[in-house]
């Protein structure tokens, strides 16, 4: 059968940090209130003028250079946001368009922190049904527009960022130990609506709006969902938790990374948790974690990656790969 390798990875951070302490000077909050909730230290936040696809773009060519691939050898872009530069057109052409790939197609994916599990079936599905040989997977936003500075329980949480991974086609035996995507697994229910999302839109107010959360809600549904969707995914390969090298979680809050893992029993020692310096980067929290633990040399060939995520919808969803 087809599988999905992944043969680049790439990932872009804007250079402005914002502190704990840089935030308590803007809100009622402190350092400690916020690493004691959530673990997070400091984010990035785009600067003036820079956009989603600026910073798409810069973790896009650095996912190409380390697959050795140039643009044209690209058959398919995908890029996972919620923060697009305009309404439309789409963030993925616009990277098209600036790697100066002339064939093919690109589109966006929307399911918010979830977008990069998502995105990650649809191009794995693209190549499983050989739509595409060579996909470029991008997760990128820029949190920091869409938050309410003066509502001290969201604005802490989230920053800006971007991750990229290259997938190629490549022939396996079918196997839970052939490399590449082993299976990916994705859910919602839009019943959840209000428990995470942004009160404004093009067809409701023409406005952009702000995010808004009910976090106890939230983390409640994470740890359940999140790990019912690894054990469907673990089930579906025929593996164990205990086969797991990896375990590469949304970077939403650590709180929910601790759980998630007391819940299925996975050592803190393979958890990859890049949340106290990133923050919540949305759908590019997944791709800047495996980017991270790859680039340190952590992930090796023939490791077993568990990804997963929680996002606005509500969305959720696992992915199964062996490096």
């Amino acid at each position: 059968m087809i599988r999905s390798h992944v043969i680049g990875c790439g990932a872009y951070l804007p250079k402005a940090v914002l502190t704990n302490h840089d935030l308590a000077k803007r809100v009622d909050t402190s350092d400690d209130w916020i690493v004691a909730r959530t673990g997070i230290r400091e984010r990035r936040v785009a600067g003036p003028g820079e956009k989603t696809s600026d910073l798409a773009f810069e973790a896009a060519h650095a996912a190409l250079a380390g697959a050795g691939l140039a643009a044209d050898d690209l058959d398919l872009v995908v890029c996972a946001t919620t923060t697009p530069d305009e309404t439309f057109p789409s963030v993925a052409t616009k990277i098209q368009m600036r790697l100066g790939m002339t064939r093919g197609a690109a589109f966006d994916v929307q399911a918010v922190c979830s977008g990069f599990i998502y995105g990650l079936a649809v191009a794995d599905n693209f190549i499983r049904c050989g739509q595409a040989r060579t996909v470029l997977l991008i997760g990128a936003e820029c949190m920091t527009r869409l938050l309410d500075w003066n509502d001290r329980t969201t604005c802490v949480l989230f920053g800006d960022g971007a991750g990229a991974v290259v997938l190629k086609a490549a022939k396996g035996s079918g196997g839970n130990e052939d490399r590449g995507v082993l299976n990916t697994k994705l859910f919602s229910d839009g019943r959840l609506h209000d428990m995470l999302y942004v009160d404004g839109g093009p067809s409701s107010t023409q406005t952009t709006g702000h995010l808004r959360m009910h976090g106890k809600e939230v983390f409640r549904h994470a740890v359940t969902n999140i790990a019912a969707s690894i054990v469907a995914s673990l089930d579906h390969a025929g593996l164990r938790v205990a086969d797991i090298d990896w375990f590469v979680p949304h970077q939403a809050n650590q709180r929910i990374l601790d759980g998630t893992s007391k819940k299925l029993g996975i050592p803190h020692e393979k958890v990859v948790s890049t949340v106290a310096l990133h923050g919540n980067t949305s759908a590019a929290s997944v791709p800047l974690a495996l980017a991270t633990a790859v680039g340190d040399g952590r992930i090796k060939r023939g490791d077993l990656v568990l990804l997963e995520a929680m996002g606005g919808g509500i969305t959720w969803g696992a992915a199964l790969l062996r490096w």
